[in-house]
């Protein structure tokens, strides 16, 4: 007789799958959805509108609720954008999707800086070497990866979120037209066609209750909105190339910036690809201005973009290695023998952004928005494209997801989103600020290496250098900080709202600034712990409670503190919001020390400091006073209050959070 007897179940098969976020609760009732009706439609499936997807299906936005309309047949197989900025790697940590990412890629840790050779030697020389990332950062170093293989990863993780057909590849968007009087529930027409594998193009419709755009920058959602990019799109013209490098130029593997007598180039290493080679992405600048005609038959601007066209067309090749060698002398650069390059293209550097990133309806609610090159663009020298658009996307996902499923107070009076309507004023003064500083560095690099004025006669190493270094805190992603609204309450003299001592790009805890990660040690089990990994991206608001030195004294602000915390928490819907605490204790104690509510509701989220850093010190908070720090979902702080003034992060809360 067996001494034991197995039993099975269908939640049994839960045991074997890998951990999955869950996702957020449903208060709104859904309305009923047929095959031609979406609670969301996305335009675009590159790195903004797929990432979209995915953090909508993440957050619960999934099956009948969500489309993704693409007008190409799969995903992008060469070129485009290669580059991971620190922030980007953080956010892709906090959905544990950045394994492949970081082990395989190649990691830029510092960048080498070459210019014209100095005593009247011919040819250039290396000036310096400087770190590619200047502030501190969870990965502190810049990843190259096909851009392709990100958008494969992101495919990945969302089909374990969404049904297959939740992208639809081939499918063109035509326009839109808007009925809220007759469709309340779904007052978006959204018109595609799809293009069979014959050519032949079938018309057809889905009606959305939100429409986001995140098709390039020659956006059709952008154009049917009535937007367009505005800016300056300047006379430099560059060629780029991916290709495995034969070369004796001795930092082809560094992320190098080289000036010459004969122009300027950006070099970016890049992974290692099946065959077991290394790819090399070459920037390499087109000497001389665009000229402009003679005929005045045309508009100046018409003459320009003309000129632009045929000065790109005559970028080949084989010109581009020409002008490379050109740079580098004395060094030589070639194809390596035996491969073909992967990709290679012209552009002109331009800055565009445009004033609106979204549009109301009828109705008064923000229903259709823009995200990535659809709103902005500029070069690709600092790394910025795939990184900023993917950014817009992680903004505007848990906001766009709170509003549906019925999570965001609703403004007195109006159907106005008080909530969502955060994401034009965070992410067009963002553009505004990756715009002004892309025109800079731009400039910078395609002027010429020399003396005097860099407007005029060129510029020194040392102001190229100083603009490299100042913008790291903007080209890492690390620096970005959200003004003033009611998702960031700035410290306005109250002397309950704090400002803490440090600086901020340097993890000084910062309303409107990302959370940095630190090492500690949890209590429960005593193991050592990174933040960022305890507060996955599952699209909710965190309480960041740092006690003080008083934790055990049963009557302290610390007690007092946590017991309030607990009571916010138990406030509002099972799954919107998580408690946190960090302790500077060093002795030993146990749970009964201290309220009863912090280990059942934060048992495995309550930490002490960790051997190698002090987290308090990081974050520029006393030990002896604490703080409490309501974290966004995408994990910028939102309010900053002292111990003794929880009912600051509890009036914050109320206004971004219903309540049960």
């Amino acid at each position: 007789m067996p001494v034991f007897e197995e039993t099975s179940g269908a939640r049994r098969d839960l045991r074997i799958l890998p951990s999955r976020a869950l996702p957020l609760p449903r208060l709104s009732p859904k309305t009923s959805t047929t095959n031609n009706e979406r609670e969301v439609v996305v335009i675009g499936a590159g790195p903004s509108g797929l990432f979209l997807t995915l953090l909508l299906a993440r957050y619960g936005i999934t099956g009948s609720s969500l489309l993704c309309l693409d007008s190409k047949p799969g995903t992008l197989k060469a070129g485009q954008a290669d580059g991971l900025q620190p922030r980007t790697l953080e956010v892709f940590q906090s959905l544990g999707i950045a394994s492949e990412i970081i082990a395989e890629g190649c990691h830029m840790e510092e960048v080498a800086f070459w210019n014209p050779a100095a005593d009247g030697k011919s040819g250039i020389e290396r000036t310096s070497f400087v770190p590619d990332v200047n502030v501190p950062a969870r990965f502190p170093f810049e990843v190259t990866i096909h851009q392709g293989r990100i958008e494969r990863i992101l495919q990945e993780n969302l089909n374990l979120y969404a049904p297959e057909d939740t992208i639809r590849r081939s499918h063109h968007f035509v326009d839109y037209t808007i009925d809220a009087v007759n469709h309340p529930d779904y007052p978006i027409l959204v018109n595609y066609e799809h293009e069979l594998e014959d050519g032949t193009c079938v018309p057809g419709s889905v009606r959305t209750k939100y429409l986001v755009g995140g098709d390039g920058a020659h956006s059709k959602v952008r154009k049917a909105m009535g937007l367009s990019l505005e800016g300056e799109t300047s006379d430099h013209i560059w060629g780029v190339c991916d290709f495995v490098a034969d070369t004796d130029f001795p930092d082809i593997r560094n992320r190098s910036a080289v000036h010459s007598e004969s122009g300027s180039i950006m070099v970016i290493p890049r992974e290692q690809i099946a065959t077991g080679e290394y790819l090399t992405r070459l920037y390499v600048q087109v000497p001389g201005d665009v000229d402009t005609k003679a005929d005045r038959t045309t508009t100046p601007e018409d003459e320009k973009r003309n000129s632009s066209k045929k000065k790109r067309a005559e970028v080949t090749l084989d010109y581009i290695f020409q002008q490379a060698n050109a740079v580098f002398a004395p060094y030589k650069i070639k194809i390596r023998e035996g491969t073909a390059p992967d990709w290679y293209a012209a552009y002109q550097i331009g800055q565009r952004m445009t004033p609106k990133f979204s549009s109301r309806t009828p109705d008064g609610v923000d229903r259709i928005f823009i995200v990535g090159d659809a709103c902005h663009t500029h070069s690709p020298k600092a790394g910025q494209g795939m990184n900023v658009s993917m950014m817009d996307s992680y903004n505007l996902s848990w906001k766009l997801a709170h509003s549906i499923l019925g999570l965001t107070p609703q403004a007195t009076h109006t159907s106005v989103d008080p909530v969502l309507e955060t994401f034009e004023l965070e992410r067009v003064d963002t553009a505004r600020q990756l715009i002004e500083f892309d025109a800079k560095f731009s400039h910078m690099f395609s002027g010429k290496m020399g003396s005097g004025d860099a407007d005029t006669a060129g510029l020194t190493h040392d102001e190229f250098l100083k603009v490299f270094r100042d913008g790291s805190g903007f080209t890492s992603g690390c620096g970005l900080e959200y003004k003033p609204s009611k998702l960031v309450r700035a410290a306005d003299g109250s002397e309950n709202l704090l400002t803490p001592g440090g600086d901020p790009l340097y993890g000084a805890l910062t309303t409107g600034r990302r959370v940095l990660n630190v090492e500690l040690k949890r209590y429960a089990d005593n193991t050592t712990r990174q933040l960022q990994d305890e507060l996955p991206s599952h699209g909710r608001y965190r309480i960041l409670v740092l006690t003080s030195t008083d934790l055990l004294d049963s009557t302290g602000k610390s007690q007092t503190a946590l017991q309030a915390c607990a009571e916010m928490v138990k406030s509002h819907p099972a799954g919107t919001l998580d408690l946190v605490v960090l302790h500077p204790i060093k002795e030993r104690f146990e749970w009964t020390q201290i309220p009863s509510d912090v280990m059942r509701l934060a048992e495995m989220r309550t930490y002490g400091l960790a051997k190698k850093e002090d987290a308090y010190d990081i974050y520029g908070i006393p030990k002896e006073e604490g703080a409490i720090a309501v974290v966004r979902p995408d994990g910028y702080v939102g309010v900053l209050c002292r111990l003794s003034a929880p009912e600051i992060a509890e009036a914050y809360l109320k206004d971004c959070l219903v309540t049960v």
